[in-house]
């Protein structure tokens, strides 16, 4: 749908119950002026002491809307409409009310006002136009919603996989620690078990050692033992070897001079 730039504009339709009356010739020549805020407050002015003037309270709506205090202009306008039945005050009012419902974002509500525009008008074609307008950009911003919430869903569910996929991760990685911790301690066993073994057979094998006599190796006392035997065997030897000599020996006698 072609948008156009008049779409949102407010018809100029309070002005046209502007009456001689002070307050409300003022406020709408600095309306002209685009001076909004002084016309509102002229505009106020001229309803304070007869709160149901209507041009003073649809040109004071007017006002709100070009300052986009849209939610108190949509109020304005719904109270306009409350107090007349007057179709052609009706039109203006709600087709108004949707224009300052639309720029609020309040979609499903400016459509309802539209529709009761048009209710009151039913040839009011920028209405119409205004009215496509605004199912047109609901009906987007719907279906954009719906991917919104998609795509929401599909990252929550990925990231639902990702955490599952992580505690698998984490579990079997718990697992593999605690198998690897198992057999290092197993491992840690063996060798201890076997450190032990063989600590116990160097022990027996000092042991052995301690109380088996060692060949080729005497005591101090074995060693004066077999000494004195030595000695004693010589003495007896040299002793018989001298008893031999002697007794073959001719013992010759000096002669006497």
């Amino acid at each position: 749908m072609r948008k156009r730039i008049t779409l949102l504009l407010l018809l100029p339709c309070g002005l046209l119950f502007a009456q001689e009356k002070a307050h409300i010739k003022k406020g709408n020549d600095l309306y002209k002026q685009q001076d909004f805020a002084g016309a509102e407050a002229n505009y106020r002015k001229s309803i304070a002491k007869k709160s149901q003037t209507l041009e003073g309270n649809f040109n004071l709506g007017d006002a709100l809307y070009k300052q986009k205090k849209f939610a108190e202009a949509a109020e304005q306008f719904n109270k306009i409409a409350g107090a007349s039945n007057a179709k052609p005050v009706l039109g203006k009012a709600y087709h108004n009310m949707g224009n300052a419902l639309l720029e609020a974002n309040k979609l499903e509500e400016s459509i309802a006002a539209y529709k009761k525009s048009l209710i009151s008008d039913p040839n009011d074609d920028q209405t119409r136009y205004n009215l496509a307008y605004a199912q047109e950009k609901l009906k987007r911003q719907q279906q954009q919603d719906k991917k919104d919430q998609q795509n929401k869903d599909k990252n929550k569910d990925k990231d639902q996989q990702n955490n599952d996929k992580k505690d698998d991760k984490d579990k079997k990685g718990d697992k593999d620690k605690k198998d690897d911790n198992d057999k290092k301690g197993d491992k840690d066993k063996d060798k201890k078990d076997q450190d032990k073994n063989n600590q116990d057979k160097k022990d027996e094998n000092k042991k052995d050692q301690q109380e088996k006599p060692q060949p080729n190796k005497l005591s101090k006392d074995d060693a004066e033992r077999m000494l004195e035997a030595l000695n004693n065997n010589e003495k007896e030897t040299q002793d018989k070897m001298k008893n031999k000599k002697l007794k073959g020996v001719k013992v010759k006698v000096a002669k006497d001079w």
